[in-house]
This record gives structure tokens, sequence and C-alpha cells, in this order.
């Protein structure tokens, strides 16, 4: 139990850390099925390979980084191991070692293996790219008694969920960086790689300067430090939860950043004041008890879009007493909803954040055009907090490529848009519903 505390200690101190910024803990959660089951994105890992070419899914890709003999490809097999139900690919940056010359090979113990030079990283690029895009990919097998790679044989690696890309400087180039969806770190105390470095070969006189270099200054890369390497196994448990939850999250969030699906309870209110910024505050209770807490942004307001997003306003009141609420109405007319027909907002709505309410998120013309009046008036992008029930795909790609900074809390991205331009399956009219004006 101590070794185990420790270990979580570890990783705690990591996590507050500035490197740890890929791996939250609220992102250990999974969406949860809905009442709309016919709709609802259920994560079924088993059955809904990332990499399926079919699917159109892009598989996740990994990249395991640290000094020589830290223990990268022990942390490699760990979460090999706990992905079992997936199709995971190891890359390993070894395989893409240059062949030496035949001046090289005359003064081979001098030639210095762990430089950026010595790797074809143009080679390393074009794998991964083609694995990426659902393809299988022949990698190279290069002998370390022959230097050279082998002319008569190869490696097919064929498309999958997860790819992990392991080497020491695979964090040096940023080309290689951009690829990966996580990046983790192995750190190991220096004593115990050299250690393990001259039991294994012959150069050692190499390691450090190389460390030094070019390894220890990517470490900045990395979104998660795993120190101790592979004997982290509290680390190495955290990663492969965060890894599930991506795989099994709508591909729409790994492209836009700014959309957060939440587990389908429909207590969108509650999770968007989540995202609002907070001071701490402490409070003392009735009992004389000091409790520490958190206060919201004094400057606060909704603002619904007429009529349906009037059905949000009582949950928005339920959680903030006495907030002012703005109303935008917008005209529309098939797939266009560009004409505002009335806008009653704060007068200093420029000073406050807003939550912009509107149930269902289609075409996404009138939520821009919304967000495009709130911005006029003086409203940061970033201050803007949309919050809907129902999204489809395009209204997501149309409101995201626009305003990349607002953030989108939504409960469900269900199919697509039909050709009269409603979300199937959808919900049908929701204002005509919530009201009891519907046919």
């Amino acid at each position: 139990m101590p070794d185990q505390t420790k270990a979580i200690d570890y990783v705690m101190e990591a996590a507050s850390g500035p490197h740890f910024s890929g791996l939250r803990l609220d992102g250990l959660l999974s969406a949860t099925s809905s009442p709309r089951s016919s709709s609802a994105f259920t994560p079924n890992f088993a059955s809904s390979p990332v990499g399926d070419a079919s699917s159109n899914k892009q598989p996740f890709v990994i990249g395991v980084s640290g000094g020589t003999a830290s223990g990268k490809t022990t942390v490699c097999d760990m979460i090999i191991q706990q992905l079992h139900d997936h199709r995971v690919v190891l890359v390993n940056q070894d395989s893409f070692y240059r062949g030496l010359t035949f001046e090289e090979l005359e003064r081979v113990h001098e030639y210095n293996f762990d430089h950026p030079d010595a790797f074809d990283t143009e080679q390393l690029l074009e794998c991964v790219e083609t694995l990426k895009s659902g393809q299988s990919v022949h990698l190279p097998i290069y002998d370390f008694k022959t230097h050279q790679r082998s002319s008569d044989s190869f490696r097919q690696v064929n498309a999958s969920d997860v790819i992990i890309l392991e080497g020491i400087l695979v964090f040096h180039d940023q080309r290689v960086r951009n690829l990966m969806n996580m990046k983790i770190f192995v750190d190991t105390d220096a004593d115990v790689r050299l250690a393990r470095r001259i039991r294994r070969d012959t150069y050692a006189k190499f390691v450090k300067p190389a460390f030094d270099d070019f390894v220890l200054p990517s470490k900045k890369y990395a979104d998660v430090i795993i120190p101790r390497g592979g004997d982290n196994h509290v680390a190495v448990d955290l990663i492969v939860q965060h890894i599930h939850t991506k795989l099994g999250q709508h591909d729409l969030c790994k492209i836009y950043p700014n959309v957060y699906v939440i587990q389908s309870t429909f207590q969108v209110v509650e999770h968007g004041l989540g995202h609002l910024p907070f001071t701490e505050k402490q409070v003392v209770t009735p009992t004389g008890s000091v409790y520490t807490g958190v206060d919201f942004c004094k400057k606060l307001c909704g603002v619904s879009i007429i009529r349906s997003g009037e059905s949000m306003e009582n949950a928005l009141r339920a959680c903030c007493k006495g907030i002012k609420i703005g109303k935008i109405l917008i005209h529309r007319d098939g797939d266009n909803g560009k004409q505002l027909i009335y806008e009653k907002l704060p007068n200093d709505i420029s000073e406050r954040h807003v939550l912009l309410l509107d149930p269902v998120l289609a075409t996404g013309n009138s939520a821009n055009q919304a967000i495009e009046l709130l911005i006029q008036k003086g409203v940061p992008e970033s201050h803007i907090i949309f919050l809907n029930l129902i999204s489809a795909p395009e209204g997501i790609h149309c409101v995201c490529q626009r305003f990349p900074s607002l953030k989108i809390v939504t409960s469900e991205i269900d199919v697509a848009l039909n050709e009269e331009f409603r979300v199937i399956p959808g919900m049908g009219e929701f204002g005509d519903r919530y009201f009891g004006t519907d046919d």
C-alpha cells in the first residue's frame, strides 16, 4: 500500500506541473448512454475500431520518448497489454536508422547512434502518415550487426486503432510531434539508465551528451511524464483509461478541442458553468467552520435564441438565481437562418461571460448569427459558451470553423441533417414539443 500511495503521489506531482496538459481527471469520464438509445453515442471499444477505413476514423497516435534504457519499451508493452480489446501497432524509431556508409562502418565505434541525423525522419513521417490514413505500410528492418537495412525483408503493419511511436528522439522533430494525439515522456534516474545501457552495449560515451543535447530538451513537449518508468503502474493505468476515453469519444471532439460532449443526463447548464473562470472563496458556515469553495465570475448572463432556447432558461435560473437573460430572435428559412428579427441584451454584456442557449444545433446558421451579434456587442469570442442538448455534425463544423475560441457544450452528437435540414434521429421541433404546440 505505501508503494501505491507513493506512485499516486508521483502521478499527481506530474499532473500539477506544466507538462501534464494532456491528461485531465475530468477527461477520464466516458459518455453514458442516453434515453434516446437509437441515436445515443455509446463507446463500444471492441466493435468500433478507430482505424477502420470504412468508418473514416483516424487511429489514436501515442508518442513515447525518454532517455536510452529509461523503460520506454516496458511502458509500451504495459499499454499494449491493457489495450487488448483494440488493434495496437508499435512503431520503433530504431527501425528507421540510416544504413551506414563504408567510411562510417570503418569507424562504427565512433558513430553516434543517439544523434537525430542517425535516423531517416522523412521515411518515418511517411510511414506514420500512411498508417493514420488507414492504410498498411512496410516498415524497414534494421540489422544492428551489419548496421544496414535488410534489402529483402520488411515488417508489414496494418491499419489499427492505436499507433504507438517509440524512440529516444520522437519528440525532436515538430512534424513528427504534430502527428501525435498524446505524448508520453518516460523519466528514469540517469544512474539507472546508465547502468542498464553499459550492460546492454558499448556506446555509453554517447549516451549522456546526446541525452542532454537532444532528448532532455524534448521533455517539455510531453503531455504526460511518467516518473520511474515502467515501475509506475498507477501512471500507466491512468494513461490507459484516458486512451479508452479518447477512443470512445466522438470524432468531432478530436477535430475541435472546443467541443465538449457530456454524460447524457441533460445537465448541460451545470456542465457549462464548469467552464467559467472562478476564484477560491472561503465561507464561514453556521457552525463556525471554514469551508474553501469556488466563486464564479460575477459578470455572467444567459442569452436564449427565441423560442426553443427559452426552454433552457428555467434550468439556468435554477443554477444561477437572479441571472440576467437576454433574447435573440432569428428568422429561420430552410438552411438559412440569417435574418435577425429582434434582440434585447444587457447594456453591459460586453463585460460579461455569456451562456448562449439553444437546445438543438442543426445547420449552425442561426447560432452563427447570434454569436456574430454578441461579438458585435463587444463580447469576446472566448467568453461565449454555447449550450445545447443535441448537435448535428454539420452544425458543429459550421460554428467551430468560424469561431474556434468559443466553447460548445452538448449532450449528444447525432448522425446528420436530412433534406429538410432537421437533425436525425433528433427530437423534432424542440420548441413545439416543449411548449406543447406541435400538431
